[in-house]
């Protein structure tokens, strides 16, 4: 690979990371949202705690670089399945976040497939 395609994967894997970990933020700064979601579609309300724990172990995880495969089809997952909870046709905000819930687990199976290059914290 090139460096420009070196880092290019570095980009994508930080930017992807930067996506879960301010989620992660946004989770334990303002919780009442996420809990609203649940809620709407009658899921328990103690899930909040395993997507905070996952979403900031999955980014700090494309940080390092570390089990990039698994990491990033696991997020390619939980995109899928969190997308669930954006689809509310009468909404186009929440269609539009539904939409980007694909498009990022789109990126995130390229990121399994690319692995995580050469640059990184853990080899």
């Amino acid at each position: 690979m090139s460096r420009w395609q070196d880092a290019a994967l570095l980009a994508a894997r930080l930017l992807l990371a930067v996506l879960f970990l301010g989620g992660a933020v946004q989770k334990v700064l303002a919780p009442e949202p996420v809990y609203e979601l649940l809620a709407m579609r009658g899921w328990p309300l103690w899930l909040y705690w395993p997507a905070l724990i996952y979403t900031t172990a999955a980014g700090l995880a494309l940080v390092a670089g570390a089990w990039i495969a698994p990491v990033a089809l696991s997020l390619a997952g939980y995109c899928a399945v969190t997308s669930i909870f954006h689809l509310q046709p009468e909404d186009p905000w929440q269609m539009t976040i539904f939409v980007k819930n694909w498009a990022i687990a789109g990126g995130c199976l390229a990121l399994a497939v690319a692995g995580p290059g050469p640059w990184r914290l853990v080899r």
